[in-house]
């Protein structure tokens, strides 16, 4: 990679958040800066080696864990992953204070989507298009979580991904990064509010692995990494993220864990990132298998230099730079460097007593119903209607009798896979029985488990969920991605309906009768055939603690569905990878023989990115700009009408597009730069305005550098990247 120091415009710009999210601190935050600096360099001072290194290591907790104790007392281990138990955070804090200098710890999990109160899985928060939502979710998982004594959360992941064979595209936000960054701020920031820290992850590249096979290297170009991939962490960096977590992949063939002109280069220098980078899981030691180093002290030589602050769970810092700096072969200037950030972010973090920020103090608690409200409210935005032939959905009153169907509606499965260990988790409520409290009084439900656990691995009575169905007016069959398909290590080649669950969808659709399939996942799936026959697709994701009811409220239509995709949806796997903001070719796709896309299949996606229906139906119109063109630094406003033309309330997400029609480089054939989600009363209109600034259109050169380019543009709004009500503008010398 050839990456030049040279000043970045960047782009974190969407209807939320100024065009321009470089951190600018005011006076007071530069003064307690300096302080912190000199408080800092004062310690360091004072440090031995041993403490030094000591303040690098990231151990996870270990039974029995006195051994432990003891280190932190010795002043050898300064940070702590996964311990949860209250009792025993209060040992180790005892030990850190116990220590010859008495510095404070770290305490760190994965609390991404849950502590107690489980909320829907973060690409769900993506799919309500609605950030300020998300950041509540973040506070209130934050609260839940620094009660506890725990002041770190490894989130948000924000990731770009256009893979969804790649598992971990469930906690992430999708695959634009306009809409990414939009998430990534407003995670962090929520997560704050709550009282954690957090750790964006993971720079960089590892949402790209070829295949979509997890830990797998990626190929990106410097245009590319700074257009697609660095946008979130921009947003995270001026949201004011403590820490990064580097991730496990190689870009361009070098592990990252090792890459210092991605680590130091890149997001220290270029992005300006004040805080502190850590290994992800034990990926110090994987220097060996990815055969960039000889052995652990190699690889902690490495890392270190690469600009890798705190080594995790590999404990290659811990016994290997004390020995390497007596042979001469790591510098005590790296291992200070490193310190110096790890005791900066924990000034930052007010864990110090005189720290010039205050001390920490937890946020006050929240109670469990205010937090299943804010879950409750994720799982009713988060819900995507993908399809809704006849207006089967909602269950209307001429549905006498509805047939439930499927193991699925019994499950109170929270997807929390992340969940501290031993902690009991709250009541959750099955869909059946949040459906049985919420069809009318005049209808009948009748249930079929039909399989023999939630995600249709196997029959446990296919016969009597048909005659089930065959005694129903309207069908509705809920499914579920195979359990164990979620989150890292859990990469795909089939995107179908897993186990038997299309088996029994065929055989319900051969009756005839109106059949809606709602489906829980964490991922795109290819479900081009299944839809084509049924009338309503209603994608659930994996909804957490308060999902199964707010799934009811909208089954029964006490609430009109308002997600959005943030990824396509493939018509099938060999599709992949597939999103909305690709090159155009020399070639466009018409379907004939010698032009882009598929001899046996469409090349269009099943689903596009930003698709989502309501029970309610939006206009667009009068579309018009407040001028026709701008300089490289104007701006101009887009604004654009919209009409709930349906005969019910709605929420409809306002999407705003733009293609650069020539450039020096091809530019993608549209590209997110503006969203807002609006309610609409029936029969009313909505006048809904961007700012859209020059900066916002510019991309980066093979230096990673901003180019912005006159020339024409064309603009396209509406409800999703198929918008078709389209405009265009110039940008002048």
């Amino acid at each position: 990679m050839r990456f030049r120091l040279i000043p970045l415009i960047f782009l974190v710009c969407f209807s939320s958040l100024p065009a321009n999210a470089t951190p600018q601190p005011n006076p007071a935050a530069r003064t307690a800066e300096a302080e912190i600096t000199a408080k800092v360099q004062a310690l360091l001072a004072r440090m031995t080696l041993s403490e030094k290194i000591g303040q690098l290591n990231f151990p996870s907790l270990a039974f029995p864990f006195e051994a432990q104790l003891a280190e932190v007392r010795q002043g050898r281990v300064g940070n702590m992953l996964n311990v949860v138990n209250p009792d025993h955070l209060k040992a180790f804090k005892e030990a850190a204070a116990a220590s010859r200098l008495k510095v404070p710890m770290l305490f760190a999990i994965d609390a991404i989507h849950a502590f107690r109160i489980t909320f829907p899985v973060p690409i769900a928060w993506a799919a309500t298009w609605n950030p300020p939502l998300a950041e509540r979710a973040a506070e209130a998982i934050a609260t839940e979580t620094a009660q506890n004594g725990i002041n770190l959360t490894f989130a948000p992941m924000i990731d770009i991904s256009r893979d969804p064979r790649w598992g971990r595209v469930i906690e992430g936000a999708g695959e634009d990064p306009f809409l990414g960054a939009a998430f990534a701020a407003a995670r962090v920031k929520g997560y704050r509010a709550g009282g954690l820290a957090t750790s964006a992850k993971h720079f960089v590249g590892y949402g790209a692995p070829e295949g979509g096979r997890d830990y797998n290297g990626a190929q990106i170009s410097d245009a590319e990494l700074f257009d697609r991939y660095l946008p979130p962490f921009q947003a995270a960096i001026a949201a004011g993220s403590e820490t990064i977590m580097a991730s496990f992949n190689t870009v361009n063939g070098v592990p990252v864990t090792a890459n210092r002109p991605l680590i130091t280069d890149v997001l220290k220098e270029r992005l300006g990132f004040p805080g502190l980078v850590m290994s992800d899981f034990v990926a110090i030691t994987e220097l060996i298998n990815h055969g960039v180093a000889d052995d652990l002290a190699d690889a902690a030589r490495k890392a270190l230099h690469a600009g890798i602050d705190l080594d995790m769970a590999s404990g290659a810092y811990a016994r290997t730079l004390e020995a390497g700096v007596a042979d001469g072969r790591v510098a005590t200037a790296e291992i200070d460097a490193a310190v110096r950030r790890v005791l900066a972010v924990k000034y930052r973090m007010g864990l110090f007593p005189d720290s010039p920020v205050g001390v920490r103090t937890r946020a006050s608690p929240m109670a469990e119903s205010d937090v299943r409200t804010r879950a409750r409210e994720v799982a009713r935005e988060s819900f995507v209607l993908l399809k809704n032939d006849g207006a089967a959905l909602p269950i209307a009153p001429q549905s006498g009798t509805v047939a439930l169907i499927g193991a699925a509606a019994l499950s109170t499965n929270d997807h929390s896979w992340y969940g501290p260990a031993g902690l009991t988790k709250p009541a959750t409520e099955t869909l059946r029985a949040a459906l049985e409290a919420r069809v009318g009084s005049g209808q009948k439900l009748l249930f079929a488990e039909a399989f023999a656990d939630p995600c249709g691995l196997s029959f446990k009575n296919k016969d009597e969920a048909i005659a089930t169905a065959k005694a129903a007016d309207l069908i509705v069959l809920a499914l579920s991605e195979d359990c164990t398909f979620s989150g890292e290590g859990t990469s795909r080649v089939d995107l179908g309906l897993s186990g038997v669950q299309g088996e029994l969808f065929d055989a319900l659709a051969e009756l005839g009768k109106p059949l809606v399939l709602v489906i829980e996942t964490g991922r795109p799936l290819a479900i081009e055939e299944v839809a084509a026959k049924a009338s309503a697709v209603l994608i659930a994701w994996h909804p957490g603690t308060e999902g199964r009811t707010a799934l009811a409220e909208i089954l029964a239509g006490a609430i009109a569905p308002s997600g959005k995709l943030p990824m396509t949806f493939p018509r099938s796997v060999g599709q992949i990878p597939i999103a909305y903001n690709d090159l155009p070719t020399s070639r466009p796709a018409k379907g004939d023989r010698y032009t882009t896309g598929y001899i046996d299949e469409p090349w269009t996606p099943l689903y596009p990115f930003g698709h989502g229906l309501s029970y309610t139906t939006f206009a667009y119109s009068g579309l018009g700009l407040s001028a026709p063109d701008m300089t490289r630094n104007g701006r101009i406003e887009v604004r654009v009408d919209v009409t709930n033309t349906g005969s019910r309330a709605g929420q409809e997400v306002v999407q705003l597009y733009t293609r650069q029609l020539v450039a020096e480089r091809s530019r993608p054939v549209r590209e997110l730069k503006g969203f807002e989600k609006i309610s609409l009363a029936p029969g009313t209109r909505r006048t809904v305005r961007f700012w859209l600034n020059a900066r916002d259109l510019a991309y980066h050169d093979d230096e990673g550098r901003p180019v912005i380019e006159p020339g024409t543009f064309r603009l396209f709004v509406g409800g999703s990247s198929a918008a078709e009500l389209a405009g265009s503008f110039e940008i002048t010398e």
